[in-house]
């Protein structure tokens, strides 16, 4: 009996387990919880983690390379060595955005700007 109520135990967990890992979030960008690149674009000025860009690879480079603004969770912007290449931005000047800005500045005038999510075809006909 004692059997019986551990492997029923087991199966239940091995089945919420599977389930669990089914569930997929996304986020993107002009949302809390999105790290990546951002286009400060007509945006009002970010507040940045440093004063000036870092660049991990010491590239020659022709022309300038402008700068990107990146929103990274805590830690990246420290070990940007580590993380540079996740975000394709190895060898660029890169500034970071500090998070505060980034939620309660650009998400709210990104989310203005582009209305949302709405369906913007709503009532237009075909």
């Amino acid at each position: 009996m004692k059997r019986l109520l551990v492997a029923l135990v087991f199966a239940g967990c091995t089945a919420t387990s599977a389930l669990a890992t089914e569930v997929g979030v996304s986020v993107t960008v002009g949302q809390p919880g999105f790290y990546g690149r951002i286009d400060i674009g007509n945006f009002p000025q970010p507040r940045l983690i440093y004063a000036q860009p870092v660049v991990i690879e010491a590239v020659r480079v022709v022309e300038p390379t402008p700068p990107i603004y990146l929103h990274v969770p805590p830690g990246h912007a420290k070990s940007w060595r580590k993380h540079c290449q996740k975000y394709d931005a190895c060898g660029r000047p890169v500034y970071f955005v500090q998070d505060d800005w980034y939620n309660h500045v650009y998400v709210p005038e990104y989310s203005r700007q582009h209305g949302k999510g709405k369906d913007k075809n709503k009532g237009k006909h075909k």
